[in-house]
């Protein structure tokens, strides 16, 4: 039984790690988003195809489901685009609005609205998302790496 278990173990995380580069594909070559290699983005996150080639992923960066990231403003008629950094964890619920740049090893956390730019290596939390903590060590898909948070 025991080795059945982890037979199921593993091909399911074959299964995922297919499901996770078929999807990183389709977005970067039907709908032109640049995506960093080994990143990894729920089906049930919510992506912005109004200006798909606006969205802009780092390497090994995590976003969880229900994460909505926009790259339009209907009010003011704008184009922009969205950067989120390399080795980054967006938490389930966040919200990234237009324009907005998350730098390289940031943890954005559940439920956060983002609204301005984020400096690298960053805890932040809140609507409107505000810095926690500087400074964090992170490793990939943002998973602390450096002592623990207070």
């Amino acid at each position: 039984m025991a080795k059945l278990g982890q037979i199921l173990k593993k091909s399911r995380t074959f299964l995922h790690r297919r499901i996770s580069w078929s999807r990183r594909a389709y977005l970067t070559k039907v709908w032109g988003m640049t995506i960093g290699e080994g990143s990894r983005i729920s089906l049930k996150a919510r992506l912005d195809f109004t200006n798909p080639a606006g969205i802009h992923v780092g390497e090994f960066t995590m976003i969880t489901p229900d994460v909505h990231i926009f790259t339009h403003d209907f009010l003011r008629g704008q184009h922009c685009d969205t950067f989120i950094g390399s080795h980054c964890f967006i938490g389930a619920a966040s919200i990234i609005l237009p324009g907005v740049t998350i730098g390289n090893r940031c943890i954005i956390a559940a439920g956060s609205v983002v609204v301005e730019d984020i400096p690298d290596r960053s805890l932040v939390a809140g609507n409107p998302a505000k810095i926690l903590k500087s400074d964090i060590q992170t490793g990939h898909y943002g998973m602390l790496a450096g002592p623990t948070v207070e």
